[in-house]
């Protein structure tokens, strides 16, 4: 499977980061509230955004990293179609 950082638009406009190895597979386990802590409470959620870095570890960091910004600063990342060096997919449209 390809490691991969995704970015989730919860319920109530937040924006929730996650890496994992099968991004189908997490989704869907946040969807159906068998995800982290912060999203059960915050459903529906939607799958904004994602970008695959090379190895796992990588996308742990990128992960820590994205979470250190600013909610404008993450909005303007994924705004731009990169991160870190990645191309990012998703709908440039739901990031506000």
């Amino acid at each position: 499977m390809k490691a991969s950082v995704y970015v989730l638009r919860c319920r109530d406009g937040t924006l929730y980061t996650g890496a994992t190895t099968d991004l189908a597979r997490r989704v869907a386990a946040h969807g159906r509230g068998k995800g982290a802590k912060y999203t059960r409470g915050r459903l529906p959620v939607a799958l904004v955004a994602w970008w695959h870095p090379p190895t796992f570890s990588a996308a742990k960091s990128h992960e820590a990293r994205f979470k250190q910004l600013t909610r404008s600063a993450k909005c303007a990342t994924l705004r731009s179609g990169k991160a870190f060096g990645c191309r990012i997919y998703g709908k440039p449209e739901r990031y506000s």
